[in-house]
């Protein structure tokens, strides 16, 4: 007897999995969040609360996956499929000192590509000269 399956439900496994993902997910960002923090408490002599280390944990990942969103969105509203350093740069716009970082670090990468990738890339300019512009006018109305 052959079970036919509907599009419900083939839409719950889907969940399903998504929801197990995303649980593997956060347990290994609080693992990792749980080894820095132990790191960083030996270097200073200190030993972390369980409590307060999972507490930041669960905050820094919802801050990602907020992040991870307006990211996407950043990208979906200037007509890409994938996020690149500008919406990254754009995120962090409301932290000067951060916005500031992230900048140079991407000059600093683009200086030591290559003559030849940066030719292919021309396209690319045009649009990172665009969302630059985009930065500059949104920093002079603040």
């Amino acid at each position: 007897m052959e079970i036919e399956r509907t599009g419900s439900d083939m839409e719950m496994e889907r969940e399903e999995e998504d929801d197990e993902e995303t649980q593997l997910l956060k347990d290994r960002f609080r693992l990792s969040a749980i080894s820095i923090a132990d790191s960083e408490a030996k270097k200073n002599g200190m030993q972390p609360s369980e409590s307060i280390v999972a507490c930041i944990s669960n905050l820094a990942f919802n801050y990602v996956e907020h992040l991870a969103k307006d990211l996407e969105l950043f990208a979906h509203h200037a007509g890409r499929k994938l996020v690149n350093t500008e919406d990254v740069i754009l995120a962090a716009h409301r932290n000067e000192n951060l916005s500031l970082s992230l900048r140079t670090f991407c000059n600093d990468l683009k200086a030591k590509e290559p003559q030849s990738e940066r030719k292919r890339k021309k396209a690319s300019r045009k649009e990172d000269k665009a969302t630059t512009s985009a930065l500059e006018t949104a920093e002079l109305l603040r």
